[in-house]
């Protein structure tokens, strides 16, 4: 029998699992609610019930299976299999992940960043089409990213690589402030918070007529959603706010596309529905930062797994273990 994976997608909502075969491909997905009363102390004890749960309901044997991969937000030691500084989980000390499911649901465990393993998603059944040189950028409530130079993430040595988000584009001095420290990253102007707070700024000195720059006056609610569907029914100042976004995001392209020269940059993450209509203007932005190699030779992709990347890049870090580990 053909062996099976499983993938963990860990978020602070909710946490997502997929049973995959070993090309990719999802057979099973289901989700639980995060619990993150008490530090977060139920959450690893859920997982392994829901797994477990899972295997039994259905009647599946865990000798078919490779292993169990997982992707988590905080800080990741993929050697140790130990997470800390999860603060949306309330993992905020050392959790020994790895060691607890492995013993729990009795098969071998792996796990990454979870930015990391949506990048591997991507990478291996998206849109990536399973090059070996990809870079993913997925644009969100916040900017995160993963980068794969001939077939293997970079982590860095203090497991910083592929941070994306912080990646400066503003160097003026009105540049916004980031969470990490320094200010003009990019997830400060093109996060879905960050489209917004570009818009605010710009409307300052916009003076034609303009519904989303009217509701900015007015204070209403405004979306990054609502500024990309004006901008696409010709509203001009909500254009060009998507004009100075794709700007920074091409800049930031540029600069990643000079150093790696990836096949593709792959765009993912909410602000990412905006497709086509987003993805050419980055593009164009893209070119008039590279030189003529990068320029002809690494594309600028849309993200084509949503809300499956996670899972499926998780579950592809179990691909490590051999047969004899896993049985």
């Amino acid at each position: 029998m053909t062996k099976k994976i499983i993938g963990i997608d860990l978020g602070g909502t909710t946490i997502k699992f997929g049973i995959l075969t070993v090309a990719g491909e999802v057979q099973d997905k289901w989700a639980i609610e995060t619990n993150i009363i008490g530090n977060g102390q139920h959450i690893v004890p859920d997982i392994i019930a829901s797994i477990n749960h899972r295997l039994e309901l259905y009647k599946l044997d865990k000798a078919d299976f490779l292993g169990i991969g997982m992707g988590s937000p905080g800080s990741v030691d993929i050697v140790k299999n130990t997470v800390i500084g999860a603060y949306n989980l309330g993992w905020e000390t050392l959790q020994e992940v790895g060691a607890a499911i492995e013993s729990g649901v009795g098969l071998p465990f792996a796990i990454d960043n979870d930015a990391n393993v949506a990048a591997l998603g991507e990478r291996w059944v998206g849109a990536g089409e399973n090059n070996p040189d990809v870079i993913f950028m997925t644009l969100g409530t916040g900017v995160g990213g993963g980068i794969i130079a001939a077939g293997n993430l970079i982590h860095g040595v203090a497991g910083a690589g592929g941070e994306i988000g912080h990646v400066t584009v503003d160097t003026s001095a009105n540049a916004f402030a980031c969470t990490c420290g320094k200010s003009g990253c990019l997830e400060t102007v093109a996060s879905a918070t960050g489209v917004v707070r570009v818009a605010r700024k710009l409307a300052e000195e916009y003076e034609g007529e303009s519904t989303i720059k009217a509701a900015i006056d007015n204070g209403d609610a405004v979306t990054s959603k609502d500024i990309f569907i004006a901008a696409e029914a010709d509203d001009k100042f909500a254009n060009s706010v998507v004009e100075q976004v794709s700007q920074y995001l091409g800049l930031a392209s540029g600069n990643l596309g000079n150093t790696l020269n990836p096949d593709s940059i792959v765009i993912g993450g909410g602000v990412s529905a905006a497709g086509e209509f987003l993805r050419s203007r980055i593009e164009k932005y893209f070119n008039l930062y590279t030189f003529p190699q990068v320029r002809n030779s690494t594309k600028i992709k849309i993200a084509k797994l949503g809300n499956d990347a996670g899972i499926i890049g998780a579950a592809s870090l179990a691909l490590k273990f051999t047969e004899t580990e896993a049985v």
